[in-house]
């Protein structure tokens, strides 16, 4: 299956509307059809950046745009992908940007050296700079998403995550670890981060959660200027992109943590207002600090597309709020617009969008059509021109024509810059200022140090999961202690200062031990994740074996205390229970030292840091989305001067285990809500099919008639390319009851026409989270003519990577040959034997 053919269909859909009854913490106003005022943008304020215009560097500008063919120009636009560009094609199309995304390194080797990216560097640089074909060298500019450090590099200072820094409370911590990635990013000769995020999240089953800093927008404006000062430099001073320093990106513009249902680039669907006062503050402290850059969100507001949003990007960003760097899209982005292919997105420059972050190894078709289109007048110079004119006064700001080769500048190839032990020694800092105290019964922590302590939980000892995703991989995933050298795990410093006093520090993943300790440490809590697959149906914590270790000690008498890594608030009241004390420190990152600060008393016995952590997002009573219940209200934290007078909490808040009737249908003649039949083209342009013929670019499908009139559709595949059929929903449907009775996806077929490729059939619960099996022999195998029923094991596509319980779409066929199908009674049964199943 093409993932991004469904991950268009997907997009489309959720485009169009959210989860029903789901519960949001900022109250959401109905849809509207639109509240633009008469005066658009007359309710937004007129900002004004501390990097202000500077008429000899206009002037600059307008000369080099004069000497500019239209092949450079377009050029400008273009972001081209470490995995699919080399320094010959940034030459050859003029390239205005690179970028590496996460878990991309020079020679695709992860545990590349500081000289590796630099020399990496310097040849894009080298490259862009060439006027060998007579043109005019323009400096290249490498981004990155250095979210938490300088995240894809070995032995990076890792810090805590956002919702982390959130708990501290504190802008100026923000502006020290900002100008601490900048240093390490600029250290390998890349001169753009792709931080901060600016999203305001109101619902925590978003998988992005961690990446914001508070529910709370007051927090999140508190810190969007410290940390667009940390990364470029304070504005109208020295500091300002000075040799440390690098180019910051406000993201992801607009609404990105408003969607309903938490859905991973879903739809906003409130008024402008509440996109104003809740959504947007943190990006008017950004610009009035002077971000350079901002990221369009891949999600939608009100149904229409960020990537394709004039009034937001053009009439609200540029001219009312004064916005005069460029607008970067975000991993293909521009695909989703309504109209537009990953190869063809005029929409978007039109709306805004300054620069393509063209990502997918195709992006020479998208700089060619994008060239046609400016000459054919489909996008008009003068905004071809406007977005060049931005892209190249940001470059000159940051001294991108002054500065050299990335190997020439000051901290270039300084591997000592990268992990240093300053740098280490902020993150640690914010570690223990992150820290968030929920429970603390009798006064058991702080812990004296001369004790005998076991180490218990599978968070104890394991760097990757303390440091969560966006950690050398995307998803935070694949890597092992060995890829954190300079690094602490929670349990390194645990035993660090157990062993100083004179204690004794047991490490036991499972809390098995020959001596009985005097206390027990578990640390555990969610694996590591990145957006899409971090969304979640719930918000129940789920750690049975958790639960059971922390019952196991408690019952032997044992003092526990539990150390929760998370991204998110989670219920976790049993947890809460079984525990003597209970803090959440979130995903520390590297320096796992902090944590042993705060819990453990000086060798003297007196408090070495207090806990001063305080909840940047409401901590929920209940797991239920639609139940509003707070068991921690925001703001909430104890420290070691408040008496804990905490009762039992209610451990029946979780949801039910998940029932199922015996069959639930999907197509019955219709497609019944909440799904809608879509159809997606090899152009990746997708189309809800309501009526009798729908037409795509290779693609057709026709209701025709099996027992009455228009209850099945025919689908007939050109062989043009990857094209798809499938229902999908804007709200996910939970079938882990019809996983647990073994139970399967089944569909009534007639074959017309056997495919001439192969045919898969799938179930998804969005991008990288789908799984999906072959069906080619089967219907090869079928009879001409005839309706069969064809059933496929819903055990099985759960081991391929479907998550049963937050499912978008029950059924989807795709095929890149030719094919004609008739579909009818589409539908997920209990206690089936699956004619497809695994191995």
């Amino acid at each position: 299956m093409n993932k991004r053919i469904l991950l268009g269909v997907i997009s489309g859909l959720i485009a169009g509307g959210g989860l029903a009854g789901c519960n949001e913490k900022v109250s959401q106003a109905a849809p509207v059809a639109s509240e633009k005022s008469a005066q658009l943008g007359a309710d937004w304020p007129a900002l004004t950046s501390r990097v202000a215009k500077d008429p000899a560097l206009e002037a600059r500008i307008d000369q080099l745009l004069g000497r500019m063919t239209l092949e450079e120009k377009v050029g400008q636009l273009i972001q081209a992908e470490l995995r699919a560009v080399t320094p010959q094609d940034v030459q050859d199309f003029h390239l205005g940007s690179v970028l590496n995304g996460g878990g991309s390194f020079p020679n695709n080797d992860k545990h590349a050296s500081v000289d590796d990216w630099v020399a990496l560097a310097d040849a894009f640089y080298r490259a862009s700079m060439d006027t060998s074909d007579g043109g005019v060298a323009i400096p290249v500019v490498w981004g990155t998403d250095a979210v938490h450090g300088h995240n894809n590099v070995i032995g990076a200072t890792l810090f805590p995550h956002n919702i982390a820094l959130g708990a501290t409370r504190n802008p100026a911590l923000i502006r020290e670890i900002a100008a601490a990635t900048a240093a390490e990013v600029a250290a390998t000769g890349i001169d753009w981060n792709f931080s901060p995020t600016l999203a305001v999240v109101q619902d925590d089953r978003w998988g992005r959660t961690y990446e914001s800093y508070s529910e709370d927008p007051a927090v999140v404006t508190s810190y969007a200027g410290p940390m667009v000062e940390g990364l470029q430099g304070v504005a109208q001073s020295d500091e300002l992109f000075a040799e440390s320093r690098v180019i910051a990106t406000a993201k992801h513009f607009i609404a990105d943590g408003g969607t309903t249902g938490g859905i991973d680039r879903g739809d906003a669907q409130f008024g402008e207002q509440q996109l104003k006062d809740i959504h947007a503050p943190g990006y008017f402290t950004a610009i009035e600090a002077g971000v350079q850059t901002v990221m369009v969100s891949f999600s939608s507001w009100q149904g229409e597309k960020m990537h394709g949003h004039k009034y937001l990007l053009t009439d609200v960003l540029k001219n009312r709020l004064g916005f005069d760097g460029f607008v970067v899209g975000d991993w293909m982005g521009h695909a989703f617009v309504d109209g537009c292919s990953t190869v063809s997105c005029p929409q978007a420059i039109n709306a805004g969008l300054d620069m393509f972050m063209a990502s997918d190894p195709d992006w020479k078709e998208l700089y060619n059509n994008t060239l046609a289109q400016v000459r054919d007048g489909t996008i008009p110079i003068a905004r071809l021109e406007d977005a060049v004119r931005r892209i190249l006064r940001v470059k000159m700001r940051a001294g991108l024509f002054d500065k050299g080769a990335p190997s020439e500048r000051a901290l270039a190839g300084d591997a000592s810059a990268i992990g240093s032990p300053e740098h280490r020694a902020v993150a640690r800092r914010a570690v223990r200022e992150s820290l968030v105290l929920l429970k603390n019964r009798g006064g058991l922590l702080p812990l004296a140090r001369d004790q005998r302590v076991l180490v218990a939980g599978d968070g104890a000892d394991n760097i990757g999961k303390q440091a969560g995703g966006w950690t050398i991989s995307w998803q935070g995933t694949g890597n092992d202690n060995s890829d954190f050298p300079g690094a602490t795990s929670i349990y390194a410093g645990i035993a660090a200062a157990v062993e100083a006093a004179g204690g004794e520090a047991l490490l036991s993943e499972d809390g098995s031990f020959a001596q009985k300790p005097d206390v027990a440490i578990v640390v555990f809590g969610e694996d590591p994740y990145a957006e899409m697959q971090g969304d979640i149906a719930n918000l129940d914590y789920r750690g049975d074996s958790d639960l059971a270790l922390l019952k196991k000690l408690q019952a032997q008498g044992i003092p526990v205390v539990s150390l929760f890594i998370t991204g998110r608030p989670l219920w976790v009241n049993p947890e809460i229970n079984a525990s003597d004390a209970f803090a959440v420190i979130w995903q520390p990152g590297s320096e796992g030292g902090g944590v042993a600060d705060v819990i453990f008393r000086k060798a003297n016995g007196e408090v070495n840091y207090d806990f001063v952590g305080r909840l940047p997002f409401t901590w929920p009573q209940a797991a239920a989305p639609e139940n509003a219940a707070v068991q921690y209200a925001f703001d909430f934290g104890l420290d070691y001067g408040t008496e804990d007078m905490a009762a039992l909490l209610p451990e029946e808040s979780g949801p039910s285990e998940a029932s199922a009737e015996r069959e639930l249908r999907v197509f019955a003649g219709r497609a019944l809500a909440p799904w809608s039949l879509e159809a997606v083209d090899s152009s990746n342009r997708s189309r809800a099919i309501t009526d009798s013929v729908t037409e795509l670019n290779g693609l057709r499908v026709q209701a025709v008639d099996r027992n009455v009139q228009g209850d099945s559709r025919r689908v007939q595949w050109g062989g043009q390319g990857p094209a798809s059929i499938g229902f999908f929903a804007n709200q996910r449907t939970d079938l882990s009851g019809y996983l647990k009775s073994g139970g399967a996806l089944l569909f009534d077929v007639k074959v017309d026409r056997a495919p001439s490729s192969d045919v898969r059939v799938g179930i998804s619960c969005g991008t990288d989270c789908l799984a999906e099996l072959p069906v080619t022999e089967l219907l090869r195998g079928a009879e001409r003519g005839e309706w069969q029923t064809l059933s496929v094991s819903l055990q099985c596509l759960a081991e391929q990577g479907a998550r049963m319980d937050m499912v978008l779409s029950p059924f989807y066929m795709t095929t890149a040959g030719e094919m004609d199908v008739s579909v009818n009674s589409v539908r997920v049964a209990r206690d089936v034997d699956a004619d497809i199943e695994c191995g």
